[in-house]
């Protein structure tokens, strides 16, 4: 794996450096940053023994690749240095909301540059990252590009048109996810449940169907069939969920999210 440089070095850079680490795809040496004003540089090399660069000048000199992973709003202030200092490496951005023809004007000497859109779990390694690139990646190039994201979950390429449907579903998908388990565990509480005993109840609940859709590849509306009796005590509820049109809300909430994706973008 060549050399990787991390501009910003807040959550997702964090879980994108312990992936590669855990994995054994990098040595900390082999890894840099620099962060900004605050301290989550000095935690990064602290915890995970990658070096922390003096400059700007320092973090890119030897660096092959170049992960973007301060705020989106920064992207606008950073330094023109960097467009210099990128030349001819391969930029890879984290930065939600920013296009390929906005991280092209600021990097316009890179020799590729690819947009990413991860989402928390990759903090554990169970991520779901969509990507695209400004052009077609040569082997070598697309080789890191999936050994980096892989090593936070899991990956799919798409086109940029893309990206906002696919951040409403998998990137603002875990906010959705987790108030759903919020609302079942209030479920279990109302029904008669300690608090304690609903909360463990949902997560495990929730942990578990996800399990069995991934490790059994089955259509989730088979696993719902093979559990639902008729008459029975799931039909019931599933009957209140049709009548109070779920599955409308729920691709309402994806769209309400990938529409304002869509301004951000434009912004």
């Amino acid at each position: 794996m060549p050399k990787i440089a991390f501009i910003g070095a807040g959550n997702m850079a964090a879980a994108i450096v312990t992936g590669l680490l855990a994995q054994k795809v990098c040595m900390p040496a082999d890894l840099s940053c620099l962060g900004g004003s605050g301290a989550s540089a000095q935690r990064l090399t602290a915890h995970t023994g990658i070096r922390l660069a003096a400059s700007s000048q320092d973090l890119l000199a030897d660096a092959e690749i170049v992960v973007i992973a301060f705020k989106p709003q920064h992207l606008a202030t950073i330094d023109p240095s960097l467009a210099t200092l990128t030349a001819g490496k391969l930029v890879i951005s984290v930065l939600a909301a920013k296009t390929l023809a906005r991280l092209s004007a600021a990097f316009p000497a890179a020799r590729n540059i690819v947009r990413t859109m991860p989402n928390t779990p990759s903090a554990i390694g169970a991520g779901m990252t969509g990507w695209c690139s400004l052009s077609p990646l040569d082997s070598a190039d697309r080789a890191t590009v999936l050994t980096l994201l892989r090593a936070i979950g899991r990956e799919v390429e798409i086109p940029e048109s893309q990206i906002e449907a696919l951040m409403g579903v998998s990137g603002c998908g875990p906010a959705f996810v987790f108030e759903f388990t919020a609302a079942l565990r209030e479920a279990g509480v109302a029904a008669g449940l300690d608090r304690d005993t609903a909360q463990m109840l949902a997560v495990q609940t929730l942990l578990g169907s996800s399990r069995l859709m991934a490790e059994t590849g089955t259509e989730p509306e088979t696993l719902r069939n093979q559990v639902t009796s008729p008459n029975g005590t799931t039909f019931a509820g599933l009957k209140r969920l049709e009548a109070h049109h779920f599955r409308a809300i729920i691709a309402e909430t994806v769209q309400a999210a990938k529409t304002r994706a869509e301004e951000l973008a434009q912004g």
